[in-house]
């Protein structure tokens, strides 16, 4: 990303896209898998540019979500100079299990 806030992921985050990726690889096409790859860019391109752009999070009001497609969501919040990526939470999992 050329400019805006710099993207940081937690440990966390990514182990939830690994995971994410891992279970789409055996179920998805080849191409399925590179929109939603293109799609998380370009979400995070907007979140860099404007991270006021998506909703305040009902769970925790200094984060906020993103929807990636409808199979997941992007939790996020401003960490001074930052964007700091807290979860990559596959909306088909129970919300009780989203760690923030």
């Amino acid at each position: 990303m050329t400019s805006g806030y710099r993207i940081d992921w937690t440990d966390h985050a990514l182990m939830e896209l690994a995971e994410t990726f891992e279970y789409l690889e055996k179920n998805w096409t080849e191409r399925e898998m590179r929109n939603l790859s293109n799609e998380i860019e370009r979400t995070l391109s907007l979140i860099s540019k404007n991270p006021e752009l998506f909703q305040k999070s009902k769970i925790n009001n200094g984060v906020r979500r993103a929807v990636i497609m409808k199979y997941n969501s992007l939790y996020y919040r401003k960490n001074n100079d930052a964007i700091e990526i807290l979860s990559f939470f596959s909306n088909r999992k129970d919300p009780k299990g989203l760690e923030l």
